[in-house]
């Protein structure tokens, strides 16, 4: 199903006459790697540069792995899986980006500043630089009785800044997951930020995302006129439950 398996979900953006903003976009095709993680780092890595391959040679020239796709999603295995910006998974994402010439937004990893713990995108252009580096801004802090608890912030610090980069089809927004329910968020991407596309490797779970997941997509995607992308990971059969799902909606919500 959508929510279990290692995917890949692609999709050809392209010119589009938006509803209330001029919107102008070259064609670009855009692939969205759902990964099922396991506890193994190295194993995680393989695995995404496994799809990463596969991705291009289905013709993706921008691509984006999940929240968290080097790492369990728990705060107990954050202090043991966070690396630097010079660790394993960000040369990899680098190498893999120069390789295949693409831009690789690098999902998300713990990664380590000094004392302090982060969930942090990288992305990177065509020759491997890192082109941004988005640190999550809005924790997730969850309880729902009976249901989910789950308290970033008693591990993670939050990033300040929102973040985009500029690729030659147009500018795009990064988030993470929570940073997707705030609005603001978005509409600044689109409005000062210039961003046709927004993308938000993301870990929804199995209470909230059926409830919210897809909302929260069309409505930033419609509101702002433009691309909007979740990059989930696949959901395991123990600890914290991904909603999978990944899903690209385009300004009009046609997914």
């Amino acid at each position: 199903g959508m929510f279990q398996s290692s995917r890949i979900q692609q999709f050809r953006i392209g010119c589009i006459l938006a509803l209330s903003r001029p919107y102008s976009m070259s064609s670009f095709k855009f692939a969205a790697i759902q990964t099922k993680v396991s506890a193994d780092k190295q194993s995680n890595l393989n695995n995404a540069k496994n799809l990463i391959q596969q991705a291009v040679s289905n013709g993706a020239q921008i691509v984006s792995l999940c929240e968290c796709f080097n790492s369990p999603y728990s705060t107990e295995s954050f202090p043991s899986y966070c690396e630097p910006e010079d660790g394993p998974s960000v040369q990899m994402l680098s190498q893999e980006a120069k390789k295949h010439n693409i831009y690789l937004i690098g999902g998300s990893i713990p990664e380590k500043d000094g004392d302090k713990i982060y969930n942090t995108s990288f992305a990177f252009d065509p020759s491997g630089k890192i082109v941004a580096k988005h640190r999550k801004v809005h924790l997730f802090d969850i309880n729902i009785p009976g249901k989910i608890i789950f308290q970033e912030s008693k591990i993670l610090s939050p990033g300040n800044q929102i973040t985009s980069f500029k690729t030659k089809w147009g500018n795009i927004g990064l988030g993470i997951c929570y940073d997707l329910r705030f609005s603001d968020y978005s509409t600044i991407l689109a409005r000062e930020k210039d961003c046709k596309l927004l993308c938000f490797p993301g870990a929804f779970n199995t209470v909230t995302g059926p409830l919210h997941w897809e909302l929260l997509l069309r409505a930033r995607a419609v509101d702002n006129q433009l691309f909007v992308a979740a990059v989930s990971p696949a959901r395991n059969e123990e600890g914290y439950l991904a909603w999978g799902h990944s899903t690209i909606v385009d300004p009009w919500y046609v997914f």
